[in-house]
């Protein structure tokens, strides 16, 4: 009986069978949740937003230069320098603003007969600015945005691409 009692206590311990199972599990999940990540931002539904970001060695072998088909025929119209006092509230200051505008070939004379009103336009809208916006320094991406609705309204549907700001400074 004295041996039964050794013969237990030298016996090997029993193997842990359960820990391999949950360990091949997490990695087959992370594996395919990674895969999923890769794909959902590289092509899947959030590559356009992060499209501009990314700078891959693959990316820079490309050709992204734009074509004519996709680009149609181009034709700039340079606008007036537009010198606008900002009043009381600017202290004597200045602000000088040159833009040209985007438009394609065939509209460009059309867009030319028309730029007295749109110095107009733009002129007005300068004015009404306050100058602590002009400050911050979002405020010519959204002034820009303003200005380019209000042309294209005096333009015409169609007519004007985009406008460029080539000057803005406040003197």
């Amino acid at each position: 009986m004295a041996e039964d009692d050794t013969s237990e206590t030298t016996a090997e311990p029993p193997k842990k069978k359960g820990v391999l199972i949950p360990l091949v599990i997490g990695l087959v999940l992370a594996l395919g949740l990674g895969g999923g990540a890769f794909w959902a931002f590289r092509g899947g539904p959030l590559a356009h937003v992060f499209a501009a970001d990314s700078h891959s060695d693959t990316d820079a072998q490309e050709d992204h230069s734009p074509t004519p088909s996709t680009i149609g025929e181009v034709a700039f119209v340079p606008l007036d320098v537009v010198t606008i006092s900002l009043g009381n509230q600017g202290g004597g200051r200045h602000l000088i603003f040159q833009a040209q505008l985007e438009v394609e070939a065939v509209h460009q004379a059309e867009v030319e007969l028309l730029k007295p009103r749109v110095l107009d336009v733009l002129n007005s809208y300068l004015r009404v600015i306050d100058v602590a916006e002009l400050g911050e320094p979002s405020s010519l991406l959204r002034l820009r945005g303003q200005m380019l609705h209000r042309v294209q309204i005096v333009t015409g549907e169609g007519r004007v691409r985009d406008l460029l700001v080539t000057q803005f400074v406040v003197n």
